[in-house]
């Protein structure tokens, strides 16, 4: 009973409440029932920010981030393996078009609020270089080598890699995020710690028992998952409303995906905007290193295993979308400092893509 004491009602009760309507949607209730799905996947959605940071103080930087990170990424992977698994070869673009929105959204969209809100309230803001650098250096060999080079591979005509060189891409995926993990939580963890201010009241709080600890990493999971499985029932709904306005059907995939990325990037908001910004950095370069790091990986067993082909090579217009975005990234976030310019810019590559993908 102390335990639950200590912590609200409503972070427990919202997702409960998420699962209930997304059981309620199997009976079909009509059009007017949407409205309690959209409310359950938000309340699911600030359930699981709230008890990412119980987690997170309990644990400590940079391992708190990391769990989020993690949590999120393998839910993502275990939707995109189900949707691949049921939909056939109409989903072989599926892997790419989800990790080419998540990395776009979280380096353009997440890291270009944080930057801009963060300086909006603080002028400017300090992060240690040394993990920026390797969390970018890491992210941009990982992306060209899934993303970009299956383009120029001539064993293989068009944007695919054959089944040696996707078991070799897949390795190689998991050593470059295996090896970061190592360096962020073991062998150069005070690369990726935040500088704490001595008035800062939130992080020298008194952190949570074991016990609410544990709660909140299982409501954690259940949060996310409710997150993912209530995006996914709505999806039919977003599709007939971006049909109906005229848009491609690639826009379903990146509300989806932002849909689902929507714990981590409020996460990283709120401590961007309490001077953190080295959390939010952490949490946003993460979140883009796990999604595409352990997806590959997964897809390429899904496709070896079932006979599947997979789509990894991004077309042209994305390609260079994609290059700007690290090159921009290296440069705003490689002198250790930022101001309301840096955010400015990465929200305005992250315009450009929106519209370009509604305006191809």
């Amino acid at each position: 009973m102390k335990m639950l004491k200590s912590l609200p009602v409503w972070p427990l009760a919202a997702p409960i409440a998420g699962w209930l309507f997304l059981f309620g949607s199997t009976f079909n209730l009509g059009g007017a029932y949407q409205i309690l799905l959209v409310a359950g996947l938000i309340g699911s959605v600030l359930a699981a920010v709230y008890h990412a940071e119980v987690v997170a103080h309990r644990i400590g930087e940079p391992y708190g981030t990391l769990v989020l990170a993690l949590a999120v990424t393998l839910i993502e992977v275990a939707l995109i393996v189900s949707l691949m698994l049921a939909g056939g070869p109409e989903t072989t673009g599926l892997a790419r078009d989800t990790v080419f929105a998540a990395i776009m959204i979280i380096l353009n969209g997440i890291v270009g609020i944080c930057l801009l809100l963060g300086a909006g309230r603080h002028r400017e803001q300090t992060f240690g270089l040394l993990g920026v650098s390797a969390s970018l250096a890491t992210l941009a060999a990982i992306a060209v080598l899934t993303l970009v080079l299956p383009n120029y591979t001539s064993s293989t005509a068009g944007p695919f890699y054959n089944s040696s060189q996707l078991i070799f891409i897949a390795v190689i995926s998991l050593v470059l995020y295996g090896t970061f993990v190592l360096v962020q939580t073991v062998r150069h963890r005070d690369y990726f710690l935040p500088k704490e201010a001595v008035g800062d009241e939130e992080v020298h709080a008194a952190p949570p028992t074991p016990t609410v600890a544990w709660v909140s990493a299982g409501a954690l999971l259940v949060c996310l998952g409710a997150v993912v499985l209530l995006a996914k029932s709505l999806a039919p709904a977003l599709e007939t409303a971006i049909a109906a306005m005229g848009a491609p059907k690639t826009l379903v995939g990146i509300v989806i995906a932002a849909i689902v990325l929507l714990p981590e990037g409020l996460a990283a908001v709120r401590a961007a905007r309490a001077n953190r910004l080295q959390t939010s950095l952490n949490l946003a370069l993460g979140s883009a290193l796990a999604s595409i790091g352990l997806t590959i990986p997964a897809v390429v067993v899904v496709s070896l295993a079932t006979g599947l082909t997979i789509t990894l090579g991004l077309d042209i217009k994305s390609t260079v979308l994609l290059l700007l975005s690290l090159m921009v990234a290296t440069l705003s976030l490689g002198t250790g400092r930022t101001t309301v310019m840096q955010g400015t810019v990465h929200l305005v590559i992250f315009a450009v893509y929106l519209f370009t993908t509604i305006v191809p």
